[in-house]
């Protein structure tokens, strides 16, 4: 069952740019990670130091095996001394896809009737 997991980082102001290096290096090795689906970094619209990592995983099991990895330790532990809070991580499945297309397809076609 496919994992979604939103973790919530608060960064000390100064420290934003560190971070933004340490994710930059990482990135690449967490999403070639075996298990990982997709990874993303976003910031709040409101607080510009306090970012969210949203990724997908194939399994639990694939997403445990990465917390355990040393690439999760060696980035977190250099991660972890910018905080200003604690982080928050939650972990989802999801219930329902909201099927986009199927509304991009009914606009397509009101705008064909229109021309």
């Amino acid at each position: 069952m496919e994992i979604i997991r939103v973790v919530r980082l608060a960064f000390q102001e100064e420290k934003i740019s560190d971070f933004a290096k340490i994710f930059e290096e990482s990135s690449i090795n967490i999403r070639s990670f075996e298990g990982c689906i997709h990874l993303e970094l976003m910031r709040d619209h409101f607080h510009a130091n306090v970012f969210y990592t949203y990724s997908r995983w194939a399994s639990n099991e694939a997403l445990n095996a990465y917390r355990n990895s040393s690439l999760f330790k060696n980035t977190w532990k250099e991660t972890k001394k910018l905080f200003t809070d604690k982080p928050q991580a939650f972990s989802m499945i999801s219930l329902q896809k909201v099927q986009v297309y199927i509304l991009f397809i009914n606009v397509l076609f009101s705008c064909h009737n229109i021309l």
